[in-house]
C-alpha cells in the first residue's frame, strides 16, 4: 500500500460531464491505499481462506425477481463483446451480453478461467464481493473523495492522472480504448481486454491503473451533482428490480459511485478515464471490467 499524505484538492470537473460538477475543495486526512487494483491471484487467496461465493457464482432467487425471464435466473455476469460493425451508441445491449456461468474465476463464461491472468485485475464482482475481500484484508472500500484525491496524484485540477494532455509524447499512459467504440480495436489484443496491473506508468502517489483498465468500487452512494449522470457505459443487472424486505415494489436497486474508467472507454464513448469521472453502480451488478481496490485508515509511516 502507499501512503497518501493528508491535504485538500479540487474534486470535480466542469469540462466533461454534468455529474462531476459543480467542482469543490475537499480536505482529507491521510490513509494508506493499494497501489494496484486487487488482482486475481489475491481474489483467489481470499476465496481459498475464506470460502466466500461471490454474487455472480450464486443462481438468484425466483421469489426476489417475480417478474423475470426464467433464462435470465442463473449463475452469471455481464460479458464485453466486442461488434462487427459500428452500432447505436445509446443502446449498450448491442456490446453487452448476459453470460452464464461468468464470474471472477470464469471471466469470459463456462469453459474460460483465469489461468495467465493472476496479474490482471479480479473482475465480476459485486459491491458486496468488493466489502467482503476489504474486509477478510482488514481494510475498507474507498470514499469517493479518498478514491479521487488518491487518483489525481498531487495534481490540482489536471484533467488525467498524469497531466492534462491525453498522450503525451505519443505515449499511451493507461488501458483504454484505441479505435472507435466497441467495433474497431487498433491493439489487436482481442483475447483478453484487461491488461497486467502496473504495466502503465504510475500516477504522482506512486498508484497504478487509477484510471482505464478496469472501473473501480467505491463506499459512496451515487447521486448526481447536477442534472443527467446516468451515465454512458455501465450496463446493469438485466433482472427487473428486486421486492422484498431489502427494497420497496419497484423502487431501484441503489447504485454505488465507481470510479476510474475502465478499457472499454474511448474519446468517441466515455471518455471517462479522468480522475474526476464518476458513475453510478447498481451494488447487485457485475461486469467484466468492473474491480476494486482497497484503503487503510491509519497512521502515516515512520
Amino acid at each position: 500500500m502507499m501512503w497518501i499524505p493528508d491535504g485538500s484538492f479540487l474534486m470535480g470537473s466542469e469540462e466533461f460531464y454534468p455529474e462531476e460538477a459543480p467542482v469543490h475543495r475537499v480536505r482529507l486526512d491521510g490513509f494508506w491505499v493499494d497501489e494496484r487494483p486487487v488482482t486475481n491471484a489475491q481474489f483467489r487467496r481470499f476465496v481459498a481462506a475464506s470460502g466466500y461465493r461471490t454474487t455472480a457464482e450464486d443462481r438468484p432467487d425466483p421469489e426476489d425477481y417475480p417478474d423475470a425471464d426464467p433464462e435470465l435466473l442463473v449463475a452469471g455476469s455481464l460479458v464485453f463483446a466486442q461488434t462487427g460493425a459500428p452500432v447505436d451508441l445509446d443502446d449498450f445491449t448491442r456490446w453487452w451480453r448476459w453470460t452464464p456461468g461468468a464470474c471472477w474465476h470464469r471471466p469470459s463464461g463456462w469453459g474460460s478461467s483465469i489461468a495467465g491472468l493472476e496479474r490482471h485485475p479480479a473482475v465480476h464482482v459485486s459491491h458486496a464481493d468488493a466489502r467482503a475481500h476489504a474486509d477478510w484484508a482488514g481494510k475498507s472500500l474507498p470514499t469517493e473523495a479518498e478514491w479521487e484525491y488518491a487518483a489525481r496524484g498531487g495534481l490540482e485540477g489536471a484533467r488525467f492522472a498524469w497531466g492534462d494532455v491525453a498522450e503525451p509524447g505519443g505515449r499511451a499512459m493507461a488501458n483504454t480504448w484505441l479505435g472507435d467504440f466497441p467495433w474497431q480495436d487498433l491493439r489487436g489484443d482481442r483475447a483478453v481486454r484487461t491488461s497486467p496491473v502496473g504495466r502503465y506508468p504510475p500516477n504522482g502517489f506512486g498508484l497504478y491503473d487509477v484510471t482505464g483498465n478496469v472501473w473501480e468500487w467505491t463506499e459512496d452512494w451515487f447521486g448526481t451533482r447536477a442534472d443527467g449522470g446516468d451515465g454512458c457505459c455501465m450496463p446493469t443487472n438485466p433482472r427487473p428490480e428486486l421486492t422484498g424486505d431489502s427494497y420497496g415494489a419497484g423502487e431501484r436497486v441503489p447504485r454505488k459511485v465507481i470510479k476510474g474508467g475502465s478499457h472499454l472507454c474511448a474519446p468517441n464513448y466515455c471518455l471517462r478515464y479522468r480522475p474526476a469521472a464518476r458513475q453510478g453502480q447498481t451494488i447487485d451488478s457485475s461486469t467484466s471490467h468492473l474491480g476494486f481496490r482497497c484503503v487503510l485508515r491509519g497512521d502515516p509511516p515512520g
